[in-house]
């Protein structure tokens, strides 16, 4: 099959054949439909945070079954699926607490399905390598989903959706009536902005350095807009608010200023979620006194605390009743061969989601 493979960091990836290998137990054969490109597949392409190569990214994506290994049970050839990174073991702690997107086991990425012609190990990046046209994938990595759904759409429930509305919905616990920052108005941004309406926040204020984006961020549940290099924006959030700060600040983004200056808008018993991810090594400052006195709250949000069996017939419910955008975020949609121009213009901010869609 074709797959996009990253030989070298920062360097453009290569389109070429690659060997595919037949589920074994437990694990699943996709033939994707579409694999939106997220910032994490980027960041790990750049090298940010290291890992072998080659390597195949990939793991926001939706297709059909194609093959099923030994044991796997509540799949079929047929069905269609999200492929997502959340890969659960079912026994460790964090697993038997409910927590699947926590689990604490270990995966060997490098001697996983993926292999050059010759047979050398490609990493299986992200644990899903989907920037290719079919995945395999343990089977707690999928979820079904209706046939008639728009697969380029669909496609976006697997990663940027879930954790941003389950960063509101999962981590934060964002309660009816209360105050919401969301910073960053990107594509999860957007979303964790969906996540605060469905919670039934009465304001949510988007902070961005681009107006557009925060036109964006209105039509997508936000109550206000603030441009993040305004003159003391925390203070515009307290003006909006009756000069209180925010109940919940959650950080949308990978940026280290934005993360420097988040507390700033906290209420006195605020909550901070930290959802974007910077580079590895990339650090901010904290005044252990300035949280202790203020009796702030700060919380990491990997993959919003999702239980896909829980979260994602939800959010399928909330898109056919119309209460979750997901046809909007779509921005444009580009073929396999196309890919560096799809991740060229992601990273240049012209993008609320790009989808790579496949024959």
């Amino acid at each position: 099959m074709k797959a996009a493979v990253c030989h070298e960091f920062g360097a453009p990836l290569v389109v070429e054949e690659v060997q595919l290998a037949a589920p074994k137990a437990g694990e699943v054969a996709v033939k994707l439909k579409a694999c939106a490109i997220c910032h994490s597949d980027i960041l790990y392409a750049e090298g940010a945070w290291g890992g072998h190569l080659p390597a195949v990214y990939g793991h926001e994506a939706a297709g059909h079954v194609t093959a099923v290994g030994e044991g796997v049970r509540d799949y079929a050839i047929g069905d269609t699926v999200l492929v997502t990174l959340i890969r659960s073991c079912g026994h460790c702690v964090s697993c038997n607490g409910g927590q699947p997107a926590r689990c604490e086991t270990g995966v060997d990425r490098v001697n996983g399905p993926l292999s050059t012609l010759d047979g050398a190990p490609i990493e299986h990046g992200l644990q899903t390598g989907a920037f290719a046209e079919s995945a395999v994938v343990d089977q707690s990595q999928l979820a079904k989903i209706p046939a008639d759904m728009p697969m380029d759409a669909a496609c976006l429930l697997s990663c940027g959706v879930i954790t941003g509305v389950g960063a509101a919905t999962n981590t934060a616990k964002v309660r009816p009536g209360s105050t919401v920052v969301v910073i960053g108005a990107g594509g999860v941004g957007l979303n964790t902005i969906q996540g605060a309406a469905i919670c039934g926040a009465s304001k949510i204020i988007a902070v961005d350095l681009s107006q557009d984006k925060l036109d964006a961020a209105l039509e997508f549940g936000a109550t206000h807009g603030i441009l993040a290099d305004a003159d003391r924006p925390h203070r515009m959030v307290k003006k909006l608010n009756g000069g209180r700060g925010a109940d919940y600040v959650l950080v949308a983004v990978g940026s280290i200023p934005a993360y420097q200056n988040a507390s700033k808008f906290l209420c006195v018993g605020g909550m901070l979620v930290m959802v974007g991810m910077p580079p590895s090594g990339a650090a901010i400052q904290i005044e252990p006194v300035m949280v202790a006195s203020s009796s702030h709250t700060l919380i990491g949000s990997n993959m919003g605390d999702s239980m896909l069996s829980r979260d994602i017939p939800y959010l399928v419910e909330l898109y056919q009743q119309g209460r979750l955008k997901l046809d909007e975020l779509v921005t444009r949609r580009y073929s396999l061969e196309q890919i560096n121009e799809a991740i060229a213009d992601t990273v240049a901010g012209n993008a609320r989601r790009n989808v790579i869609v496949f024959d």
